[in-house]
Order: structure tokens, then sequence, then C-alpha cells
């Protein structure tokens, strides 16, 4: 991190989309400072900084921001390239497949889960936990592919997929332990089992990701699960 960089992230400690950017910093090794917000009254550099969408996260470079989670991502990737290691590869191909699996996992895992454990109807909630173990089988034959025999689906180290995947696992997890419904489960994902004990006992992991009970309180307090 060059001198003179300053970094600051607008976002809330349960959204697994701040989660993601705390990943992607905590593994690139850079400090920023972390400004909470309240969503219910937000601050004037939130709505200034992302006008469009109004959302967290924003991450702040030398007062400049960046919007979007994948997007902030691959900026710090980029913008950091000398610090520590590099969340995206620097051949062509490798960088779309990874593109193209972050955009899966927010396309077609995050709106499953969501629909399996926020909707009103049973019968939603089963259409969804169906979805959400499709997506799964498919992540599994993802990470087979891209780790090449490795641990991630970078490879030897994490990348962009894995960060998109690992700021989920938190709240993965809770909806686990609230609904009693094993999501990685060894027998059917095997190589997505041990991923998330894998990508979870990494210090970047355990330094970004909330604690799990605490989101399963607040999850109930919110009616959320």
């Amino acid at each position: 991190m060059a001198a003179g960089d300053d970094l600051k992230l607008l976002g809330v400690w349960a959204s697994p989309f701040v989660s993601r950017v705390k990943l992607a910093l905590s593994f690139k090794g850079l400090s920023f400072e972390n400004v909470e917000e309240d969503l219910g009254n937000k601050s004037k550099l939130l709505l200034s900084s992302n006008p469009v969408h109004k959302k967290v996260p924003v991450l702040l470079h030398n007062g400049k921001p960046i919007c979007d989670s994948v997007v902030i991502v691959q900026y710090i990737d980029e913008a950091f390239s000398g610090t520590g290691p590099s969340l995206l590869s620097s051949d062509p191909h490798e960088r779309a497949i990874a593109r193209f699996w972050a955009a899966y996992i927010d396309d077609k895992l995050i709106v499953a889960w969501r629909q399996a454990f926020s909707s009103m109807t049973e019968e939603d909630k089963s259409e969804g936990t169906k979805q959400m173990f499709a997506a799964l089988d498919t992540l599994e034959g993802a990470l087979r592919e891209c780790s090449k025999g490795q641990g991630y689906f970078g490879g030897e180290s994490v990348g962009l997929v894995d960060v998109s995947l690992g700021s989920l696992l938190s709240w993965l997890k809770a909806s686990a332990v609230h609904s009693g419904i094993k999501i990685f489960d060894p027998v059917k994902t095997p190589l997505l089992a041990a991923w998330v004990e894998r990508f979870s006992e990494l210090d970047g992991a355990k330094a970004a990701l909330p604690d799990v009970d605490r989101l399963v309180e607040f999850a109930k307090t919110r009616k959320l699960l």
C-alpha cells in the first residue's frame, strides 16, 4: 500500500457483500477505516458516494468512491497489484471464467438461498431449497475444474470466486444452524465441504467474516430466517 493511500469502507457488519470487500482487503493485507452505516438513516457520505443505488458497500480510495462488491474486489486487486496475492489470474481466459462464476454465485446461489430461507410460503421455500442445492452441485463441478487439483477456486491460493462464495459462509452457516439443513454435505458435495473448512481456517477469513452465532441472533430478531 503506497504512502498516502487512504481506504475507507462504508458498510454494515452483517452484509455478506460488505464481508466480500473485507475479505479482499484482508487477503491483500490492506488496512482500512471501517465505517458502520445505519441503513435506516443513511449518511450523507453514503448517499453522495453511491447516489444511484444508495447501498453499501462503498469503498473510498483517497476520497474516490467505488461501488458494487464484485467491482470493488476487482478494483482492489488492480489498484494494489503489487501488494499481497493476486485475486485474478494474469491469463485473460482464466479471468473471464472467474468472473463468470462470481456472477453465477450472485445470480443463482444467493437468489435461491434467499428464497429458501426468507419466503413466506412453504412451497416457495421448498423450491428455493431445491434451486440452492442445484447451484451448489454446479459449484462443486466448477471447483473441480477451476482448482486444477489445488485447494481453491483460484488454484493454490484464493481468488475472486473464493472471495465471492466465502463472503456468504457465515450466513449459510447461520441458515444451517437455524433450519437444521446441512447445506455443505460432505457426501453430496465433498469438494465444497472440504473447501468450506479450508477457507474458514484462513486468517484472512477469520478477520473478515462475521460471527455465526451473532448472525443467528440478528436474523431471529429481524425475522430474516
